[in-house]
């Protein structure tokens, strides 16, 4: 099993900046990839950004050249760095764990932007 803890998020006005990390522990596998998804009330959860255990990334195109994600603590953080923000990144944010055999997620960080 892995626990997923998350940190991070809040509110910011548009054009700010914020960070969100994950701290994955338990039973990692060494091929992995982790990522955030987010979601608004009545819609689906969707991709923000992911990272696999070898560092390759994919980007919502909405969030390319603002957001970066990254690894660290021997991969089992995932940071997403947030810049740029506008009212439509306004969602709960999610940590994601997948590898070969399962998936598991974090309890989700509300990230608001509004002035």
């Amino acid at each position: 099993q892995v626990h997923l803890v998350e940190s991070g998020g809040g509110l910011v006005q548009p054009g700010g900046s914020l960070s969100l990390s994950c701290s994955a522990s338990g039973t990692i596998f060494s091929s992995n990839v982790m990522g955030w998804y987010r979601q608004v009330p009545g819609k689906q959860r969707k991709l923000v950004a992911t990272i696999t255990s070898g560092g390759l990334t994919t980007y919502k195109d909405s969030v390319e050249g603002r957001f970066t994600i990254s690894r660290a603590n021997a991969e089992t953080t995932v940071n997403l760095q947030m810049n740029s923000l506008k009212p439509e990144d306004t969602a709960t944010y999610y940590c994601n764990y997948r590898d070969s055999l399962t998936e598991y997620w974090g309890q989700g960080t509300q990230v608001t932007i509004s002035s």
